[in-house]
């Protein structure tokens, strides 16, 4: 039995089995919201469509089902088409992709991908909070924090789909912004968290709204004097060489990339580029790069998920290891320049053991040096 505000509560959500009837364009809208309604009032992450299954949301990293009906691809694609502004319904039209933000006064701002699978449409839409993320409520480490003072060099933030890079990119920019007078530019697609004025001044630029691509965004940013630059991904060679040239000429850049460790975020860049550039490439990485910082979240034992990490502040030695592709020996380093700030994952993983987080099980699996786990917990 419910009491009366129980009641109430449960009118508020709507039905995520309601079928999709009507005209296209007013009860297509409808269902969209009503399936973001429930993924806002679950506090879920993520909301996905995909044929065959029923409408499932992201809940602490794990798939929950809202429905039970299973959806079809022309239902996903007659609830998410109307939605579409010019520049993705073209994009959809031409690739079968599309990238693209959607906002609701009620429900807040969502970046949405329609794709295809199997010859029919499906769809991940992401929930992006209305309040810019605090560094210090992410649950990194200290260190992390050094990353905003930086004045000039590429600052790399690496890490799987979903796992918080683009929040600590975010969260960086407002550390700036609250304490800094710089001018910071943004190239974004779409744009996620929406910055206010405080001590810096900040100008937003969206991809397909804005600017019609990443190199062309970035090449009119740079006639922008920005003192700081953040590219919402490093998604082809043309965007990286600008960026690499941008932060050899006094320019703080900040992007985010895929890569799971610092390693693997230091060959991602190397490797987009054709095997004859590759040597070039390096040099001009190792000059440029200031910082690696990679995370993932994991399931907490106390409910919801906390973020592992790793950072490789750049010094000398790391510099030659670029230049030379003696990229295994950057591990090491991240252990000579602790001082500087550096921290390797497996101490990211310790300290959440001393916080009761995860347990030792837990964290050799998550560990790229396994071995080193019981080492440090000895010191």
């Amino acid at each position: 039995m419910t009491t009366q505000d129980e009641s109430r509560d449960l009118e508020l959500v709507p039905d995520p089995d309601e079928p999709i009837t009507g005209t296209r364009g007013t009860a297509t809208a409808a269902s969209l919201n009503n399936w973001l309604a429930i993924l806002v009032e679950r506090k879920g992450s993520d909301l996905l469509l995909v044929p065959g299954a029923p409408v499932c949301i992201l809940l602490d990293g794990r798939v929950k089902s809202i429905g039970t009906r299973p959806l079809t691809g022309r239902e996903i694609e007659a609830a998410l088409v109307p939605a579409l502004s010019s520049h993705a319904a073209q994009s959809y039209r031409e690739t079968r992709i599309a990238d693209f933000s959607y906002h609701t006064a009620r429900l807040g701002r969502f970046r949405i991908n329609l794709h295809r699978q199997k010859g029919q449409a499906a769809a991940s839409v992401r929930a992006l909070p209305s309040i810019v993320p605090v560094l210090q409520d992410l649950g990194l480490p200290p260190a992390v924090e050094s990353l905003s003072r930086l004045s000039r060099g590429l600052v790399l933030i690496g890490g799987p789909a979903g796992g918080g890079k683009s929040t600590t990119l975010a969260a960086l920019i407002n550390e700036i912004n609250r304490k800094d007078a710089r001018h910071i530019v943004t190239i974004e697609d779409p744009i996620e968290y929406e910055h206010k004025h405080i001590q810096s001044i900040i100008e937003q630029v969206e991809i397909g709204v804005d600017a019609t691509d990443y190199p062309l965004a970035l090449r009119s940013a740079l006639r922008q004097a920005p003192d700081v630059l953040v590219i919402g991904e490093m998604r082809d060679p043309e965007s990286m060489h600008i960026a690499l040239a941008a932060s050899e000429t006094g320019h703080l850049v900040f992007s985010t990339l895929h890569a799971t460790d610092v390693v693997g975020a230091v060959s991602r860049v190397a490797d987009s580029f054709p095997p004859e550039r590759q040597y070039t490439v390096r040099q001009e990485l190792a000059m440029a790069l200031a910082a690696v910082l990679t995370q993932f979240l994991v399931p907490s034992r106390s409910g919801g998920r906390v973020p592992v990490s790793e950072l490789m502040m750049v010094g000398y030695g790391a510099r030659q290891h670029i230049r030379r592709n003696a990229l295994q020996h950057l591990h090491q380093e991240i252990t000579i320049t602790r001082k500087s700030g550096s921290f390797t994952m497996e101490e990211s993983l310790i300290a959440l053991i001393n916080k009761g987080h995860i347990d030792r099980e837990d964290a050799l699996g998550y560990a790229i040096h396994p071995e080193e786990l019981d080492l440090l917990r000895k010191r």
